[in-house]
């Protein structure tokens, strides 16, 4: 995959996905929930009383399924007429009782990580994407996130009301959003994990919101290093270097993902290289580069099992 079919040249109306999520944000418990019985039932989601034996409602039990998907936990699979949800490597690199990383998702940093697999492409959020990846003003109300996702869909597709994109750009602000008062929260939004990124805040009295830009004391380095290696493998997996600024400003990169600024790219990745000698920051002619000289797909799990294993394994 490289970055041109990442670009907005190469959507197709067939990739636009909106209103998936049943007006439901994912919540507490839920991507645990979905991933466990997948991995006990492939077939559970195909059967008429999945959500009964979830325990939630039939709505909700089609939220948990489209989120699961979403971030990529659980992957589809079709043989002959008949589809299969089973549970993704990554999924089972975090989620598996066993030996997952983070399989109660106790840890925010695995909730960064779940952020940048959602945005990740493919993206089965075209909201969430053009809002992080399009969408480049850092104040905005509702209402203008909404005008702009409607003239984007417009360029692709008429086929998607503008109520669904309502729904999701509602969404999108119970799921990040941080209220600038505890009085101001409701039930909704307390059940909501990802709130604890604080990637979006509320600007107090007005009905604006913001990106908060720059380093995020919640996500770690080994977080933004991962995701940076990982954009590398997208762009090719033999290359050995990708220029910050790519890394910033590029579709899908980790400073669009992230909201992060040049230092915070550039903090993470001398951190890391401190003891993972096969990834450094270099200077060129002026041209700042992250450069590695392993595999960056090796390297990236590498670098994530350093976060979640810290002590107990040596690194060269």
């Amino acid at each position: 995959m490289n970055l041109e079919e990442n670009s907005i040249n190469n959507v197709k109306p067939d990739d636009l996905i909106f209103a998936r999520h049943e007006t439901f944000h994912p919540r507490f418990g839920w991507i645990k929930k979905g991933f466990d019985a997948s991995l006990k039932d492939p077939n559970i989601f195909s059967q008429e009383d999945f959500h009964i034996q979830l325990g939630v409602g039939k709505n909700m039990g089609s939220s948990i399924k489209y989120w699961c998907l979403a971030f990529k936990v659980l992957s589809q699979l079709t043989h002959t007429k008949q589809t299969t949800t089973v549970p993704s490597n990554f999924g089972l690199k975090l989620l598996e009782e066993k030996t997952g990383y983070d399989p109660f998702l106790e840890d925010t940093a695995s909730l960064w990580l779940l952020h940048w697999y959602l945005l990740k492409q493919p993206c089965y959020a075209t909201a969430w994407s053009f809002l992080f990846n399009h969408f480049r003003q850092n104040e905005f109300s509702p209402e203008e996130i909404l005008t702009a996702l409607c003239n984007y869909r417009n360029k692709f597709s008429t086929r998607f009301s503008d109520s669904s994109l309502h729904k999701d750009v509602t969404c999108i602000l119970r799921m990040y959003c941080e209220s600038p008062s505890q009085r101001e929260f409701d039930e909704e939004s307390l059940d909501c994990p990802f709130v604890e990124l604080g990637i979006i805040k509320k600007n107090s009295g007005a009905k604006s919101y913001a990106f908060r830009i720059g380093s995020k004391p919640t996500l770690p380095d080994e977080i933004i290093v991962f995701s940076c290696l990982e954009y590398a493998c997208l762009l090719s997996n033999k290359q050995r270097t990708i220029s910050l600024s790519r890394l910033l400003y590029d579709i899908g990169s980790p400073g669009l993902i992230f909201k992060l600024t040049e230092s915070a790219i550039c903090n993470a990745i001398e951190k890391i290289s401190q003891y993972i000698k096969h990834i450094i920051l270099s200077d060129t002619a002026g041209i700042i580069q992250l450069a590695f000289t392993e595999e960056p797909e090796k390297l990236a799990d590498t670098v994530l099992q350093h976060y979640y294993r810290r002590g107990t394994t040596q690194y060269d």
